[in-house]
């Protein structure tokens, strides 16, 4: 059950944020290899975030996920969900910091 949680500085009112929801679920299922019907997605706007000292446009993103994550989709994720936020909310993906989880295992090991 995969969960994409995306905060920007950039503000939401006005924006039609249903193609955002609707294309970063697509993207993180079919990246994953999850069913869309189990991904979330968190969309925050107006957040304080400076990157680089500045107040330019910027968005900090997580990704958990309970297995399908290694280095191959981690980057396609990062170069995907990058697109869609700089096409949607003129983002640049130099400004765009995404961080990834892989739940699968829990203490000692053991599967959660």
């Amino acid at each position: 059950m995969p969960c994409l949680y995306i905060s920007t500085n950039v503000k939401l009112d006005g924006v039609e944020t249903d193609s955002i929801f609707s294309e970063a679920t697509k993207a993180v299922a079919t990246i994953i290899g999850k069913p869309e019907k189990f991904v979330m997605v968190i969309l925050k706007g107006s957040v304080a975030i400076s990157f680089g000292g500045n107040n330019d446009p910027a968005a900090y993103a997580e990704v958990v996920s309970m297995g399908g994550i290694n280095s191959a989709v981690k980057k396609e994720l990062i170069v995907t969900l990058g697109t869609i936020l700089e096409s949607k909310l003129s983002i640049p993906r130099t400004r765009f910091f995404l961080k990834v989880y892989d739940t699968t295992l829990g203490r000692n090991k053991s599967k959660l």
